[in-house]
Order: structure tokens, then sequence, then C-alpha cells
């Protein structure tokens, strides 16, 4: 059912559950960047961003429920997603109208800003291995996530593809994470000579792992972050970055709320893609 405009609710919100640690997001400045995209294309509309931060799916969906059982917002915007996801079912049986974000296969009945998870990775590999680097490690996101899923599995192919060497260690975005993973994998016998992270606070940390064990950034060790941010421009050397365009993809999974609320079709859009951003903390493989 195509809800009429604003028949949801009197509230004029885009409804956003982060199932996160609050002292995570503190530090981490995606999702404050997505949000003011967000926010810029409804500010014509009167309407706003209502976040909520809990730590586990269910406790997601029970915001969801409470959300329309009290007719507290007009939309939802759905991201992390995963792998048998229960949460775009559970929005379609409570009528509540939903934008998915991100990776998503097939077509599930509602809105989604899709993102390609896969030609980034292999525009930065191949950066690397035009800088001569074989032994290339991966320090990534949750596997439980789709987009995770996605960026893994293109680094794999490509590597493959390429006959070298890839190292892979599962983080959470923190920096705790970025700094033990990092200093785990130089510890090995045959370290690698790049690292990609999945975020720029874990690549932050991780160039601080590096430092500590002597290592120079980029003569003895290349590092690439995504997501670009201050985080990224203050480090020393400034980071190598895939960078989005974070505030336009908040923007646009807005304008895909504001079509469902209007009772508009559902339509697919894409997220701005990831572009390879050249800094300091890149260079020739060591010899």
């Amino acid at each position: 059912m195509n809800p009429t405009p604003r028949a949801r609710a009197g509230q004029g919100a885009l409804g956003l559950v982060l199932a996160s640690s609050t002292r995570l997001l503190g530090v981490e400045p995606f999702f404050m960047e997505f949000i003011a995209g967000m926010e810029e294309s409804l500010v014509a509309r009167d309407m706003s961003v209502l976040l909520h931060v809990v730590t586990t799916h269910d406790e997601e969906i029970a915001a969801y429920r409470r959300w329309a059982e009290g007719r507290l917002v007009d939309a939802v915007a759905v991201v992390n997603l995963t792998e048998d996801d229960r949460r775009p079912e559970v929005l379609r049986e409570l009528g509540l109208p939903a934008v998915l974000v991100g990776t998503w296969p097939g077509d599930p009945g509602m809105p989604v800003v899709r993102t390609d998870d896969g030609k980034p990775v292999r525009d930065a590999l191949t950066r690397l291995m035009e800088l001569g680097h074989r032994r290339i490690a991966r320090v990534g996101g949750p596997r439980s996530l789709l987009h995770t899923r996605a960026r893994l599995r293109a680094q794999e192919e490509a590597c493959t593809e390429a006959g070298i060497e890839l190292l892979v260690a599962d983080g959470d975005y923190s920096a705790e994470a970025g700094e033990r993973l990092t200093a785990e994998l130089l510890r090995r016998d045959r370290r690698p000579t790049a690292i990609l992270y999945d975020n720029d606070v874990m690549a932050v940390a991780g160039l601080s792992a590096a430092k500590e064990r002597g290592l120079a950034v980029p003569g003895d060790l290349s590092l690439i972050a995504w997501d670009d941010s201050t985080l990224c421009r203050l480090a020393s050397p400034p980071l190598t970055t895939m960078t989005v365009d974070v505030h336009r993809y908040g923007a646009l999974v807005a304008q895909a709320a504001l079509d469902r609320i209007d009772g508009r079709p559902a339509q697919d859009r894409w997220s701005p893609a990831a572009h390879f951003v050249p800094r300091g903390s890149t260079g020739p493989a060591p010899e």
C-alpha cells in the first residue's frame, strides 16, 4: 500500500535507527555527515531526522513497532543491511514506509539507494598493484554486513586474478580494532606491504600501530582508508582514501523517502561512487 502524502504521521520525521555503540558513533564521522545530507533534503518539507541508537536488531525492530503504533515518523531509512535481514519484512507488515540503504540483492519491494561496493575495491587494488604491492591485507568491518561481504568478495577475486597474496582481518570499525588487527598483521613473518581499511577510524589507528613498530608510511607500508574525513586529512602523513560523497548519499536517501511518503512508485537510486584520492600514505612497495 502506498501512503498518501503525510498520511503516516503528523510529526514530519524520517526515522533512522542505528544499531551501534554510542562510543563508536562518537568517533565515527560517517553517520553525522550522512544525517546532515538527509536533513538538507528534508528541510524544505519542514521535516527532520529522528535518530535512535540501540545495540541490537531486536531493539531496532522494537523501535519500529513503537514508531508505527504512535505514528511518530513518516518513513524510515534502514542501514547496515545483513544477510537474511528481518527488518524489511517487519516494516512491510507494520505498513511503515521504508528505504533500504546500501547493498541488497534482488527486489525488496521498496526503494533502495544501492551502493557499488565491488568496483571501488578493485580500483584501490589496481592502484596498489601499479605501485608493485603483492601482499595486500584487508581490515574489514563485521562480516555479517552485506557491504562488507561484497567488498571482501571483490578483493578476493581481484587478488586471485592477479595471483597475489591477500590477508584478511575482521574488525568492528573501532580504533581499538584497527590498532590491534594492524599490529597482528605486522607481526607476521611475511607482513603485508599495503593495507586497505573499511573505514577511516580503523585506518588512522592502523597508522599509529605501524609507527609504534618503527615502520615508515609509505616507505615500508602503504595504507588506504575508506570514507574520507577530517581524520584522514589531519593524519601524518595524510591518508590516501576511497572517498565517498557521504553528504550527497544522505540527501539521496531522504529524496527516496520523500518519494515513498508521497506515494510515488519505488525506484532504485545509486549512491555516489567511491573514488581514489591519493595522499601521503601510499607509495611504491618496499624492495
